[in-house]
């Protein structure tokens, strides 16, 4: 079967309030995160909507994610990979239990994004709008291993433009707010473009100490790039990857400033994707 590959992706400029939406950091301001970010699958959607197992396979990203407000208008983003490592179990035989082929590791950066995020209406609008315009540098390894299917980046630079939208309101007397965004992103090396969206509810509790964010997040794939001749291995980047997925992320300031995260997030369908969920847990610094 043709892309019968394992992926995990990573959607970046999608999060909660607290990173990421319609609303630009004030100009010195900003919005910082260090996260640990995982999976460990042993089965996937195959290019069908099938599901079907595989090898058990990991991933572990340390990353770094930034927001910094060059004006009130404009703020630059950076999310990046500090420390990827994937594996794969030992491939054994169902009848002997010897080792077919033995397992492997791969320890690396991963792929950098960067971005600038515009506030299209003006700070303090009632529906703000901005725009992000993003490139992805290609500093993660697509080809580790000896069979040259571990990887910590896809190989390829990517560009995108994302329109996000918002309001906020109050939610039963709590503050609440509703975001969206839909944008494009323009891969390279044969990969096919994308369209990606996304809509968020997030509410404050307990005088606004601690936020909860429900999300649905999606992909889908032009299916424009080259197709992937048929593999008997997995990877953990791969071409022509849709998803719909839902999260929920749960912030907790600790401090006026300091706080910590954990998320889930999980497809409900797609195709060319684990079918396992992902966690995050990490520590935020907030200036605002």
């Amino acid at each position: 079967m043709k892309n019968n590959i394992i992926t995990i992706i990573l959607v970046f400029f999608t999060s909660s309030l607290f990173a990421g939406g319609p609303w630009p950091q004030p100009k010195g301001k900003g919005y910082f995160k260090l996260s640990e970010w995982w999976t460990v699958f042993d089965q996937h959607y195959t290019d069908n909507g099938m599901i079907d197992p595989n090898l058990t396979t990991g991933i572990y990203n340390t990353t770094f994610y930034g927001e910094y407000g060059i004006t009130d208008r404009f703020t630059a983003v950076v999310n990046a990979p500090l420390f990827s490592r994937t594996y794969m179990n030992n491939l054994r035989s169902r009848t002997t239990d010897e080792i077919i082929i033995p397992g492997e590791s791969l320890n690396g950066i991963g792929d950098i994004d960067l971005a600038v995020k515009y506030g299209l209406s003006n700070p303090g609008s009632p529906i703000p709008i901005s725009v992000t315009l993003g490139v992805g540098i290609p500093t993660g390894n697509p080809n580790g291993g000896s069979q040259g299917n571990l990887q910590t980046g896809d190989g390829e630079f990517n560009q995108s433009i994302q329109v996000d939208a918002g309001k906020s309101f109050k939610l039963f007397k709590k503050n609440a707010y509703l975001s969206s965004y839909a944008g494009v992103n323009n891969r390279t090396n044969n990969f096919s473009e994308e369209f990606r969206y996304g809509v968020e509810l997030g509410v404050g509790l307990f005088n606004q100490k601690l936020w909860l964010a429900g999300k649905v997040n999606g992909i889908k794939s032009f299916k424009n790039g080259a197709t992937a001749e048929t593999v008997t291995s997995t990877s953990l980047f791969a071409n022509n990857t849709e998803f719909t997925s839902i999260a929920l992320d749960v912030n907790y300031y600790v401090s006026k400033r300091v706080g910590v995260s954990v998320s889930y997030a999980t497809a409900i369908n797609g195709a060319i994707i684990a079918a396992a969920p992902a966690y995050s847990v990490g520590v935020f610094y907030d200036m605002k």
